[in-house]
Formats: structure tokens, sequence, C-alpha cells
């Protein structure tokens, strides 16, 4: 089971190299999110908002370490399915509970992150990864 998880997929090399663009683009604007809070995490400035009632700091570690080292994995393509799992999950609370209240246009970037993680948790990272080499 998880070595179909890990599995990059078979396909052609045009949607295989669409897969890469996807993958890197979305990685690194995600990343782009993930740094400012990786670093908040180093200094120990956990002040963050305690969206599933498990306490803020823990909800802090979480994003931060979704969005910085899945972002980074996902780039890289190596074990992107797991990486793609916790950005869709913090996305999912970002759009329906953090900004729940908020206008669709505030809404709506956490929406479209959503579902570009969910088609690369289903397509896999194509040809043009580190899951390819590894686990192809």
């Amino acid at each position: 089971m998880i070595k179909k998880f890990l599995n990059p997929g078979n396909y052609p090399i045009k949607a295989s190299l669409g897969l890469f663009v996807l993958r890197v683009s979305v990685g690194a604007m995600m990343l782009s999110h993930g740094i400012p809070k990786f670093q908040r995490l180093l200094k120990g400035d956990l002040g963050f908002p305690d969206p599933l009632g498990i306490g803020s700091d823990l909800s802090f570690v979480l994003a931060a370490s979704a969005e910085f080292l899945g972002s980074i994995l996902l780039i890289l393509g190596l074990f992107s399915r797991f990486a793609s799992i916790p950005l869709a999950l913090t996305m999912l609370v970002a759009f329906g509970i953090t900004h729940a209240d908020d206008p669709f246009g505030t809404q709506e970037k956490p929406i479209l992150y959503f579902l570009i993680f969910i088609v690369l948790t289903i397509s896999g990272p194509g040809k043009y990864s580190l899951d390819k080499k590894f686990f192809g």
C-alpha cells in the first residue's frame, strides 16, 4: 500500500512536465508562506490562532511544518503524496475555519491551494521527481 502511494505515476512526458511545473510552482508559492512561519517558530514566537481547539502553539507548529517542510518536499518531488496531505489539510482549515467569515476573495486562495494539493495527492509527482528516482 505504501509503495503504491510512493509511486510517482506512469504518465506521458507532457503530463509529467505539467505535474512538475504545477508541483514546483505551487510548492514555491506555499514556501513563501512557510519560511516566515518557520523563522517565527525558530525564534519561539508562537502566537497563532487555535482553529482546531488543540492549542495555539501546536496549531502553529503544525501549520509552519506543513507549509515549510511540506513545500520543500513537494518542490523536490520527494514523498510528494505524503507532503501534499498536510498541506491540503492546512488549506482546508484556513478556508473552512480561519477564513470562514471572510469574503470569498479572501477564501479563494486557500481553496485553490487545497484543490491543487488534492490533485497532487491523487496524481503523484510525475516522472520528474525524486520519487521517480527512488520509488518509480
